[in-house]
């Protein structure tokens, strides 16, 4: 009998565990974790439990990354970091009211996390998910309870939303330990500040200690590193309904293990695990020079850590107290040399503005409704108030109506900052610019008298004549002049010979596609470093526009799903351009090749769609300029080691004005199949054709399909299969059978839902890139139903009526890349 009783309490058990889900890890009502037991993650990733930091003896319990090999703990947060125990007799546990708490050996509470009780605290578990989130749970509402990453210590992880007042002094995000030996609350902390415009503060106590510049939607404009990195910076900021602020990142790449941390010493640090080393690696910190402490030079001053002394005051100002500065204490900043004139004009004469160039804005930034830069200047200028101004395209003017403080110059990034001055002082400027404009033209002059001699002579003894070829030259100088106008000096200019030697001189068995630009070789530099070169076809004229407009395009964009441009070359007739290279080539590749299909798996896909989405909203919405891409198709997604997705070719992308809704052109470029109606017949394009180009990828993607594939079926189109489809009630037929798994059906339907609403017939009707955005990630839960798409009848054929036999189908002035590989 005592056997029955024992089977039957042990079955009832089971089937506790079996309905509410209770992992053997969790934190129950009947089982405790006690010093110096630890919970692991479902996955392994994190761990949590009782653990003494280094060079110490307290107790306390907190989470940690579970990697092997690494020299100490790297702990994410913890509980009772202003309550240590000083023994191992600590016992966490689900307390009568249903609470996480921790015990100490007499039973005293050490730690809570104070929620108010439900109706059945017997159901409340814990445990540590895979994120390094500890949740309390309830069984019996299914519930979250609370968790840990709403009680950030110093740690900021993936997949965690930090929040704020705006009011970063008051209420931080985040708070740095004593020491490398003590959790408890330190003297740094960081987070939001919000006065007129968002920026993350460092405070030491009640002072600024470090500050990222305005967030202008895509980047924090003070930080250097997130102008010219190789990937998306990965931030969002959001202003909620509520008047909170909410801060997320996220990873480059699934492989990559990282997160930020707020060290004792007030340096936030983005933190990386490196396999090879088995050790944790600073990817970035935000005090990197001297220069990076705020307001090191005082107001009115300029710091930069390439200068000997690194503080300087602004042009037009001098320092405050000349002995103090002399001895380096720049703490009192500058002032105006000459005061200004403030409203109007005296005598004919105003205020003016001198350029700083590439410079972390001043503190204290408010941001005003401008048509343009002069409207800025003006707004400016009118206003008595206002020393400084800046104008930026992706976010337009801001304006500073006090003293400027915390200007650091930068060697390229930030942005071009004009400070106001006395008239006086601008004539003096003036002066100097004469001066030195004469001088230079009378050099330059005679440099180029002696050159073009030297030019003559040398071709007079080769030739006996002089032969130029007038439509070279003019191509090399127009390329010239719009290179030196793009003013991107981020952009390194590589010579031609170490192409040559990194492609082994252009061979085929180093080509990895052919398009109308010209042909695309895999190149390898001396340092084992691989990239892609792009070589302009001499035969190409059309790639002549195509090679300016990409340089001037991609230089200037900076996003984790964009491909890299890592340099260019023009010499001579040579114009090259070197990316990153893609080792998994193109989505084509995989995507329409039965025997390698296999390897997107629908989970890989969805990462595709959702950051090809993410890739157009930065160019749409995000970006400094307004980008309208006008080629998007599976050939023009690169995928990287990871099968992380990146826009290329961007030859036939346009750059929008801020108030520019469509344009309109003669010569209609891209590839059939994915031109949107208005655009094929019209010759309007705008954010609409992207999404309806978008839309078609999306049906690709899901069918595995080309909407070029069924030229033998009625002729039609992907999109008049899908729409018959739709409209048959057998939708699920379209779905590739590699990737139709039930577990993700409602997933995949939605998808097809939202790539028949980006391929409607008339612009109009089709969301925008956001509204995409929202919709794929279940942001918008209700779908509105789709109208017919265009081209639903139509043969996939160029203009002349006949029907092609390559990969894609195209326009007859435009031709894109067709046979990419890897790049």
């Amino acid at each position: 009998m005592v056997y029955v009783h024992t089977l039957l309490l042990f079955l009832s058990w089971v089937w506790v565990f079996d309905q509410f889900g209770l992992a053997r890890g969790d934190i129950t009502t009947a089982r405790f974790l006690r010093d110096p037991e630890t919970l692991e993650s479902r996955e392994a990733n994190f761990k949590f439990g009782f653990f003494s930091p280094v060079n110490s003896t307290n107790r306390y319990v907190g989470i940690w990354y579970n990697k092997e090999g690494a020299d100490q703990l790297e702990v994410v947060w913890v509980a009772n970091r202003d309550n240590p125990l000083n023994d191992s007799s600590g016992v966490i546990r689900i307390s009568g009211n249903g609470n996480l708490q921790l015990l100490d050996g007499q039973n005293n509470s050490i730690w809570s996390t104070n929620v108010t009780a439900n109706n059945e605290v017997n159901s409340n578990f814990a445990q540590i998910l895979d994120t390094g989130n500890l949740v309390l749970l309830s069984n019996a509402s299914e519930n979250t309870m609370w968790q840990s990453f709403d009680h950030p210590t110093n740690s900021f992880l993936l997949r965690m939303v930090l929040t704020s007042d705006g009011n970063a002094s008051t209420k931080p995000m985040l708070t740095s330990w004593k020491n490398a030996s003590n959790p408890s609350n330190g003297l740094f902390t960081a987070g939001i500040y919000h006065r007129r415009l968002s920026e993350f503060f460092i405070w030491d106590g009640d002072r600024p200690y470090w500050r990222s510049g305005p967030w202008d939607g895509r980047l924090f404009m003070g930080v250097r590193a997130m102008y010219y990195s190789a990937q998306d910076v990965g931030f969002r900021l959001e202003n909620e309904n509520d008047g909170t602020f909410s801060l997320s990142f996220s990873s480059a790449s699934q492989s990559v293990t990282e997160h930020y941390v707020l060290t004792y010493d007030g340096m936030l640090t983005q933190r990386e695990w490196e396999d090879d080393r088995g050790d944790w690696n600073v990817a970035w910190q935000s005090l990197q020079f001297e220069c990076d402490v705020y307001g090191k030079c005082g107001e009115f001053g300029s710091c930069n850590s390439n200068n000997s002394p690194i503080c300087s005051c602004l042009r037009g100002f001098e320092p405050r107290n000349n002995q103090e500065w002399s001895a380096g204490n720049w703490s009192d900043g500058c002032i105006r040399r000459t005061p200004l004139l403030q409203c109007g004009t005296v005598g004919g004469r105003e205020d003016g503005f001198l350029r700083l160039r590439n410079v972390k804005v001043p503190d204290n930034a408010a941001r005003l409704e401008s048509d343009d830069e002069g409207d800025c200047q003006r707004q400016c200028l009118g206003n008595c108030s206002c020393s400084a101004y800046t104008y930026n395209f992706g976010f337009g003017c801001m304006i500073w109506s006090e003293n400027l403080i915390d200007i650091q110059e930068f060697a390229s990034a930030g942005v071009d900052l004009f400070t106001r001055v006395a008239h006086s002082e601008l004539a003096g400027e003036t002066n100097k610019w004469k001066v030195t404009v004469a001088v230079t033209v009378i050099l330059g002059t005679a440099v180029l008298v002696v050159f073009l001699y030297s030019l003559w002579r040398w071709l007079h003894r080769r030739h006996g004549k002089i032969t130029l070829n007038k439509e070279s030259n003019w191509h090399n100088n127009m390329v010239g002049a719009r290179l030196s106008d793009a003013e991107f000096q981020d952009l390194p200019l590589m010579k031609f010979e170490s192409l040559v030697l990194a492609t082994d001189n252009f061979s085929e068995s180093k080509k990895l596609g052919q398009g109308g630009f010209g042909p695309v070789y895999k190149g390898t530099f001396e340092d084992g470093q691989e990239v892609a070169v792009k070589r302009l076809s001499r035969a190409s004229g059309q790639g002549q526009q195509e090679f300016m407009n990409e340089v001037v395009v991609i230089s200037k964009l900076q996003n984790r799903n964009l491909v890299r441009l890592l340099g260019c070359c023009v010499e001579g007739e040579e114009k090259l351009l070197v990316y990153e290279y893609m080792p998994n080539k193109s989505l084509d590749a995989l995507l329409f090749d039965p025997s390698n299909r296999e390897h997107l798996d629908w989970k890989k896909r969805f990462n595709i769609i959702k950051a090809i989405s993410r890739g157009l909203l930065y160019l749409h919405r995000d970006s400094r300029l307004r980008i309208i891409h006008r080629d998007l198709k599976a050939s023009n997604i690169l995928l990287d080691n990871d099968l992380n997705p990146k826009i290329s070719d961007f030859g036939m992308a346009r750059i929008f004005e801020s108030n520019q809704d469509q344009g309109d052109t003669k010569r209609i470029v891209g590839t059939y199949g994915y031109m949107s109606p208005e655009y094929a017949m019209e010759g309007r394009f705008s954010e609409k054709s992207d999404v309806y180009s978008f839309g078609v990828l999306l049906l690709e993607i899901v069918s595995g399909r080309r909407n070029s594939s069924f030229k033998d079926e009625e002729s039609m189109s992907l999109l008049g299969h899908a729409w018959k489809l739709w409209n048959e009630g057998d939708i699920l037929s379209l779905i590739d059978p590699a990737v139709s798994a039930l577990d993700f059906q409602a997933e995949i339907l939605r998808c097809i839902q939202v790539g028949l609403l980006s391929v409607q017939e008339f612009p109009e009707d089709r969301p925008s890139i956001t509204t995409v955005v929202s919709m794929i990630e279940s942001e918008i839960t209700d779908l509105p139903r789709p109208t017919q798409p265009g081209f639903t009848q139509r043969r996939i054929a160029s203009w002349n009526g006949t029907q092609q036999n390559g990969r894609d189908c195209y326009s007859v002035n435009g031709v894109s890349i067709s046979s990419l590989g890897g790049r």
